[in-house]
Formats: C-alpha cells, structure tokens, sequence
C-alpha cells in the first residue's frame, strides 16, 4: 500500500489577527504571508466542508472580516 503523501507547511496565522481587516487589506495580507487561496464569503453562505491545505478563509460583512478560519 502507497503512503500518503505529506502536504506543504502552510502559513502559520493567527486568524485572528485578520478579524476586524477590511477584506482587501486581509486579503493582501494572507497572499503576503503565502496563502495559496484566499476565500471572501458573506455571512451565511453555503460552503463545502472539505479541508483544503492552504486555503484561508475570510467572513466579510460590510467590507471588514468578522471571521476567520483555515481549510
């Protein structure tokens, strides 16, 4: 049987510190500390539930980050 292969070190934010950015200055921000997508969606969207390695995600309600979260 094949190993699985080991994915890439991602970023290590604190995702935090992007709540309260407006959503372009977050979104230069995590593309500057070498996020490989970076994901703006509204509060209450239908998203998918799979992790994907280095994929950051941004909740913007009126141009500023109200959550944030990995995968």
């Amino acid at each position: 049987m094949a190993s699985l292969p080991t994915p890439p070190a991602q970023p290590d934010d604190d995702t935090e510190a992007y709540v309260g950015l407006a959503a372009g200055t977050a979104e230069q921000q995590a593309r500057s500390h070498g996020w490989d997508t970076v994901r703006a969606v509204p509060p209450g969207t239908f998203l998918t539930m799979e992790f994907r390695h280095g994929r950051i995600n941004f909740q913007v309600e009126d141009g500023t980050v109200t959550r944030c979260w990995v995968g």
